[in-house]
């Protein structure tokens, strides 16, 4: 047992004997630069290639939007289109109850049946008063 002791003390002290750092240290130093006197020389085929890059990302810019509207648009309008055909299904409903409506009010038994009522009713009216 003392002897394995020995050999982890051994271990812990190679590492506790390591430097910091490794190699030489870095040192900055500042160096003021004056670059007042330097002027930029313009490069026509370097602003030409600039120019036409600009005018190719803009055409490149419009067609990817002009897509986008168009794609946007069908989309609003199938929508649209869906929502205008459930407002027609239920015009129709609407519709077809109307016309069972009126075509039981047209019911010429109807008619009679109720002519017949008030016929009676009016006559019970006229004895009354």
């Amino acid at each position: 047992m003392p002897a394995g002791a020995t050999a982890v003390q051994g271990a812990v002290r190679t590492i506790r004997r390591r430097p910091c750092w490794t190699g030489t240290p870095e040192i900055y130093f500042v160096k003021p630069i004056d670059n007042s006197r330097l002027v930029r020389v313009e490069d026509p085929s370097r602003s030409r290639e600039m120019k036409q890059f600009g005018i190719a990302l803009c055409c490149l810019f419009l067609l990817v939007m002009t897509y986008a509207l168009q794609h946007f648009k069908a989309i609003e309008y199938g929508y649209k289109i869906e929502s205008l055909k459930t407002q027609r299904d239920g015009l129709v409903e609407i519709n077809r109850a109307l016309r069972l409506e009126e075509a039981s009010l047209r019911d010429p038994g109807r008619i009679d049946r109720l002519a017949r009522l008030r016929s009676q009713w009016f006559r019970r009216g006229s004895r009354v008063g």
